[in-house]
């Protein structure tokens, strides 16, 4: 499939191909066996998430991971399915294991003691899985030490067995030798009472070759990626393949006939030829044995890889290909006859496993859904680099960070959906904060009855978004909150309920961006005032920052007794001042401030009093100030 992608390099993950596999295996498993869905190693290769995140919704009871840190990265990145780690846990690993709820296999009595000391101080109980050796002779209790491993385990007060398991050393090929494995795994099992919940022993072979015997569990792995262990087992169930792997030609060149190639002019051109550069070699996982051996695909045609697989490129023959053309995609791998990821490993008598787990290496991970790209997943960098993540990508990982900052989960999605998504409203939302935040308010006697007169003159500079915008007033908060999504709102005033929204109560006075004088034009709707701010010139300064001023006239009660502040937009650096009549004995104070400083410095002077951040402070929405007087 060609695609719209243009990086150097990338990998396809086909999961309606991973999910037809599924489908396949588990139609040869018993109605009352379930499946573990095996993700070690980044899921050989294909991505532990989401290959988990697929067999989760196909019905997998359990995932299966290599060791402590592949399992806990999987908890981060949100899963919450169980999770069994397969290989021996080191004991400095245990309070990672209980503090990210994953399940150890278990084979040596002094991890299992010291698992329940752990947890005792956790006031846990633990759920694991006793791993017997039945002849593969790796990891695993051996059968005479399986029954005193069983029962001190089963004395813990803190531990639970919740399955034991045993695995396979030739399932694909050697039934005989399997058979004798899953008969000495199962004369162990028949002695345990009451049996544990979950019984497994077989892998994805053993599932195509019947070696199920008393497991109520299977454990799928590479098949389930559409990659044949044995010639045998293309008779017996059809697979795809799931990962494919793909370049592009990055140069065409000519080669005469008996001219060397590469290094050690390993290829002596037979003929004159044509061949396409490709920008991937052996440290991208295309491996260095391929050399001289492998094909790939290029408009549907099979090319010979010509020379020795350099670190960065490889050479192909296209001599065959005389429209072939710079960017024309190239399939190193994937679903065509040799190319197949055990076809391709087999030419140089390696392992398929080795060569899914290391192609990509400096790849980004495109998933496919029905022939279309759904998403993608970064480099394979130890760095983090921001923006190799999508939007969303990004947001999950941001308040993963922060919850891990400050060790409590609930804390850091408070903050993630309180606080960032004023920052991150929607993706179409520019970000734009205010800085060099002035605001100046005089309260003076008037002519109007139990009533200050308030003068407001605010300051402040922003990116302008449109070639105008609008100042809004209400009296009352519901009906100002529709302001606060509007882009095109540069600020908005809430007085007291009391007052009447007219412009006798409400006057805006001048506004200003940068020297421009701005005509206004003002309107009362659904309890609103709207005053629209514009100006020609307008136009010509969008996107740059200017500096605003407002100035406002209105009035506002005696009887209130304080006068409020609201900060509702992210603001850097913040200075307020309120002058007031010498009738007013007594101003206090009431800072409610979110950001680098909570409290601001706070100056009285006779007459006034003025609250002040540092100008390079910051200010989070949902701030302000009380004036009680």
């Amino acid at each position: 499939m060609d695609t719209t992608i243009f990086d150097r390099s990338w990998v396809e993950i086909d999961l309606a191909a991973f999910r037809h596999n599924l489908k396949q295996l588990k139609s040869l498993l018993p109605q009352d066996v379930a499946f573990m869905q095996i993700v070690k190693a980044d899921a050989y290769g294909h991505g532990a998430l989401e290959i988990g995140r697929v067999a989760i919704s196909e019905g997998a009871k359990y995932l299966g991971v290599a060791n402590v840190e592949e399992g806990k990265l999987l908890r981060i990145q949100g899963c919450k399915a169980p999770i069994l780690i397969l290989s021996p846990s080191l004991e400095n690993e245990i309070e990672q294991i209980i503090d990210y709820d994953l399940k150890p296999c278990v084979s040596q009595l002094s991890f299992a003691e010291a698992l329940q000391k752990e947890a005792l101080k956790h006031n846990k109980r633990i759920d694991i899985h006793l791993k017997l050796d039945s002849g593969m002779h790796r990891s695993g209790v051996a059968l005479e030490q399986f029954e005193e491993l069983y029962h001190e385990a089963k004395s813990l007060s803190q531990i639970n067995i919740e399955g034991v398991c045993s695995h396979f050393a030739a399932s694909e090929e050697d039934i005989e030798f399997s058979t004798s494995q899953l008969q000495r795994f199962e004369s162990i099992i028949t002695q345990m009472q009451p049996q544990p919940e979950f019984i497994h022993i077989a892998n994805s072979s053993a599932v195509v070759n019947k070696l199920l015997g008393m497991s109520n569990m299977a454990r799928l792995g590479i098949l389930s990626f559409g990659v044949y262990t044995d010639a045998s087992q293309k008779d017996k169930i059809q697979l795809k393949t799931v990962m494919s792997f793909k370049s592009r030609i990055a140069q065409i060149k000519q080669i005469k006939k008996g001219e060397g190639l590469g290094y050690n002019l390993s290829w002596i051109a037979p003929k004159n030829s044509t061949y396409a550069i490709v920008p991937v070699g052996y440290a991208d996982g295309y491996d260095f044995m391929l050399s001289n051996k492998a094909k790939v695909s290029i408009r549907s045609q099979l090319c010979e890889v010509i020379g020795k697989v350099s670190m960065d490129m490889i050479c192909v023959d296209i001599s065959q290909i005389p429209d072939a053309k710079l960017m024309d995609e190239v399939v190193l791998m994937g679903a065509i006859d040799q190319l197949r990821p055990e076809e391709l490993s087999q030419l140089y008598k390696g392992s398929s496993y080795e060569l899914l787990c290391q192609v990509g290496r400096r790849a980004k991970r495109y998933y496919l859904e029905n022939d279309a790209v759904s998403h993608s997943t970064p480099l394979a960098r130890r760095d983090f680099v921001s923006s190799d993540f999508s939007d969303i990508k990004l947001s999950q990982i941001i308040q993963s960070a922060i919850s891990q900052r400050l060790q409590n989960e609930e804390m850091g999605e408070l903050i993630s959906r309180e606080i960032l998504k004023h920052f991150f409203f929607n993706k179409d939302q520019d970000i734009h904060y205010r800085k060099d935040f002035f605001y100046d308010i005089k309260l003076a006697a008037c002519n109007k009855e139990n009533h200050w007169q308030a003068t407001m003159k605010l300051n402040f500079k922003k990116v302008l978004q449109n070639d105008y915008f609008i100042v809004a007033c209400a009296n009352n908060a519901q009906s100002l909150n529709r302001y606060f999504i509007k882009r095109d709102v540069e600020y908005r005033w809430l007085l007291d309920n009391s007052i009447t929204l007219s412009e006798d109560y409400f006057h805006l006075t001048q506004v200003y961006v940068n020297d421009l004088l701005l005509d206004t034009s003002l309107k009362i709707a659904d309890s609103c005032i709207e005053i629209r701010c514009e100006h020609p010139q307008l136009k010509n300064l969008v996107g740059k920052e200017v500096a605003f001023g407002i100035e406002v006239q209105s009035y506002y009660p005696k009887a209130s007794h304080q006068f409020s502040v609201y900060i509702n937009e992210l603001t850097h650096g913040v200075k307020v001042k309120l002058s007031y009549p010498e009738e007013i004995q007594n101003m206090e104070i009431v800072p409610i401030f979110s950001g680098q400083n909570r409290f601001p410095k706070v100056s009285h002077s006779p007459g006034s009093v003025t609250v002040q951040t540092a100008a390079d402070q910051w200010i989070f929405p949902i701030s302000g100030i009380v004036f009680a007087y």
